[in-house]
């Protein structure tokens, strides 16, 4: 009664598809290496193995530690492909995400499985709590790609592509290998659709609430304590967009946030700033600014402007790339949808 509980029995008998009575496949088995990797390709609450069931239709369960895929033949074929593929990752421990699961089939229906396992072997780094960072989608990959070979980077999309957090990463990394002497993260204080009043405090302490999330990307990465002492010698400066006017921002790495808050003159002020040895990455989401109805905003300006530019690398980041909940994935989905059926007719 007081003995060790074996954690393959909270694993056993999940099954997810559709009704055993529609299978028309002989099952196939995949024998999970450990109870870890089962836990990693099953999911936070099971979600991977609903996902896959979802997306090609076949019926899993997972009986202990061993996978069972069954159902139609084209089902079964595919469910089994994707786990195959994702096998680097599972076998591993490392969880996994719809994201995962929709690259590896994007990669099978257009043959890309080559390029699949590069992304897969790209550790770009880890974070303080020792979670592997890595592309999700070739999406992702091409950002950091840009992101390693250029000195201006745009990069839009919705809410959970990891748009502010890689970039973050890769600065963080470049400061610590002392290729450049500062990180600067900024973005325009620009409330969301609410008055917040009056904020007490002296100067930082009144923005500091626009730049949470900056805030949060860093410690994902790096220890509070750490990052502390590097603000307060000013290798790290977390700063609202007021205070780059009249700046010139030379051998730094400068990432403007939220980008689609500024308005067209605050954009050109920012690029402007930008000095030798020094790399910048605007980040931000058309489809969620914060600005009057009547003002234009600068990121969308800016990508119009600056398209045919020489030397300038323009990413476009998707639902398909929301490494979140799986519910923002769908959430995101719902909205485009809906936006685009309710543009007026030109």
């Amino acid at each position: 009664m007081g003995g060790p509980i074996d954690l393959r029995l909270s694993l056993s008998n999940l099954n997810f598809g559709p009704s055993p009575s529609l299978c028309m496949s002989s099952p196939t088995r995949i024998e999970m290496p450990s109870v870890e990797s089962a836990m990693a390709l099953l999911g936070y609450g099971n979600e991977n193995l609903r996902f896959l069931a979802q997306q090609t239709g076949a019926q899993l369960v997972l009986r202990g530690q061993e996978l069972v895929i069954s159902g139609s033949e084209a089902g079964a074929i595919l469910a089994q492909q994707i786990v195959e593929a994702l096998h680097p990752l599972w076998s591993q421990g490392q969880p996994l995400t719809s994201a995962d699961i929709m690259t590896a089939r994007q990669a099978l229906h257009s043959d890309r499985l080559a390029e699949l396992q590069d992304l897969h072997q790209d550790v770009v780094a880890r974070t303080r709590r020792g979670q592997v960072v890595r592309a999700k989608t070739f999406r992702q990959k091409q950002y950091l790609q840009a992101l390693r070979s250029h000195d201006l980077i745009f990069c839009a999309g919705p809410a959970g592509t990891g748009k502010t957090f890689l970039a973050t990463l890769v600065g963080m990394q470049a400061l610590l290998n002392n290729e450049y002497e500062r990180l600067i993260l900024t973005r325009p204080a620009v409330e969301a659709g609410e008055r917040l009043g009056f904020l007490p405090g002296d100067l930082q302490q009144k923005v500091n609430p626009y730049l949470r999330p900056l805030y949060d990307a860093l410690h994902e990465l790096v220890d509070p304590e750490k990052t502390a002492n590097l603000m307060e010698r000013g290798i790290i400066e977390v700063a609202p967009l007021a205070y780059m006017r009249g700046r010139t921002l030379s051998n730094a790495f400068v990432i403007l946030d939220e980008a689609q808050n500024t308005t067209p003159a605050q954009m050109k002020m920012v690029l402007t700033r930008l000095g030798f040895h020094s790399r910048m990455v605007v980040t931000g989401d058309t489809t969620q600014t914060d600005l009057p109805s009547y003002q234009s905003s600068g990121l969308a300006m800016a990508q119009k402007i600056l398209q045919s530019v020489e030397g300038i690398a323009f990413c476009r980041l998707g639902q398909a790339d929301v490494v979140r909940h799986p519910l923002v994935q769908r959430i995101v989905a719902a909205y485009e949808t809906y936006e685009s059926h309710s543009k007026p007719q030109s």
